[in-house]
């Protein structure tokens, strides 16, 4: 090889080198602009996750506020309901008791001493579900324990609820619970006239 040929093939060479390295920079470059792409995908990802989160509450809270909404929509018409058909003397919204470390809440608490010798247990709720029942039962089941002083009495249990399916409606009245739903924007007992109530204590 001569000596023109061996500069020639060195300077194509350096030429190859230079053009490598020139593509290198670029693939560099256009990384490092994938990676504030990626940084700013990954900080909109944040900013998305933030106000989904920050949505979620207020959807939680906004369904605490229909919840007491309905609650105290309900009151007025199961307090008619508890006095005028049931006989009861007291009837008392938010009864909370805690006993042992446990706690028991429930939406009415209804009782009258003397003849009539009962006591009522009202949940309310906006869309009854069949997991809600099964509390429910259990507030019922338990409920001596929390409330000792009404064990003498009879124990009965009400479920107003504004949206419920047929279906749980049917496990509702079968598990001996009376059932009030809203019309014209009052509860009323939608049980059939055969209906028999348990008695859970």
């Amino acid at each position: 090889m001569s000596k023109n040929e061996n500069e020639k093939s060195i300077a194509e060479i350096w030429a190859m080198f230079r053009e490598t390295d020139k593509r290198f920079k670029e693939t560099d470059e256009k990384f490092k602009e994938t990676d504030e792409k990626f940084k700013e995908t990954g900080e909109k990802f944040k900013e998305t996750d933030k106000q989904i989160k920050e949505l979620g509450k207020q959807i939680g809270g906004l369904g605490k506020k229909f919840g007491g909404f309905t609650e105290g929509m309900a009151f007025p018409s199961m307090r008619r309901i508890l006095m005028e058909k049931f006989n009861m003397n007291v009837v008392s919204p938010r009864v909370i008791s805690r006993r042992n470390g446990e706690m028991m809440e429930l939406d009415v608490l209804a009782y009258a001493d003397g003849q009539v010798n009962a006591v009522y247990v009202v949940e309310v709720k906006s869309r009854l579900r069949i997991e809600d029942l099964s509390d429910i039962l259990e507030h019922l089941n338990r409920f001596t324990e929390f409330f000792p002083e009404h064990r003498n009495k009879s124990l009965y249990g009400i479920v107003a609820a504004v949206d419920v399916t047929e279906q749980v409606k049917k496990k509702v009245l079968d598990a001996g619970l009376y059932l009030a739903l809203i019309r014209d924007d009052t509860f009323q007992l939608d049980v059939p006239e055969n209906f028999q109530p348990k008695r859970f204590n």
